[in-house]
């Protein structure tokens, strides 16, 4: 077996991390998820591996954490991502993508419908509604996914999103 080597680095209390998310909806509602110790939520993902293009990492993510394999339809967002977070300083290249999800995977709006171990964090999963209401109150970053999440962009946008600050680069 071939080792795995995750796209993350530290230098001194800098973490630089190349995170890949999908957006999956389902009758009005998006999937969500967080690590149980965690106060925030965020769209399903991991980090990306050494060797593996995005697209890949999402369809790998998806089969460990949800245990079905998803479709990739197109790029969202790529997002260069700086934040404070456990006393580090973040700099996360984000690539964000929207994906089906398939019909076999649980859906019950706004209930916990799936939980799995990832590592040392424990997951759980929901379906939240698509609405910039539900995800503002849910506290979801990065905060502009909220914005957008009614109208999605046509085509791929770059932006650069300081500590909730946005800088739009399209």
């Amino acid at each position: 077996m071939t080792k795995r080597t995750h796209i993350r680095l530290t230098a001194g209390a800098g973490r630089f991390n190349h995170r890949i998310a999908g957006i999956g909806f389902r009758d009005g509602h998006v999937l969500v998820h967080r690590a149980v110790h965690e106060p925030f939520w965020t769209f399903p993902g991991g980090t990306a591996e050494i060797g593996e293009t995005s697209e890949e990492t999402l369809k790998r993510e998806m089969v460990e954490e949800l245990g079905v394999e998803v479709t990739v339809t197109r790029l969202l967002w790529i997002v260069e991502n700086f934040f404070h977070y456990e006393q580090r300083d973040w700099h996360e290249l984000g690539i964000y993508y929207l994906m089906e999800i398939p019909p076999e995977f649980p859906f019950r709006p706004e209930e916990i419908i799936h939980r799995v171990e990832d590592g040392d964090n424990h997951l759980e999963f929901k379906w939240m509604p698509a609405t910039r209401k539900a995800l503002t109150e849910l506290d979801i970053p990065p905060y502009f996914i909220a914005d957008e999440i009614e109208a999605l962009p046509a085509a791929p946008r770059h932006l650069v999103w300081r500590d909730g600050n946005l800088d739009d680069k399209n």
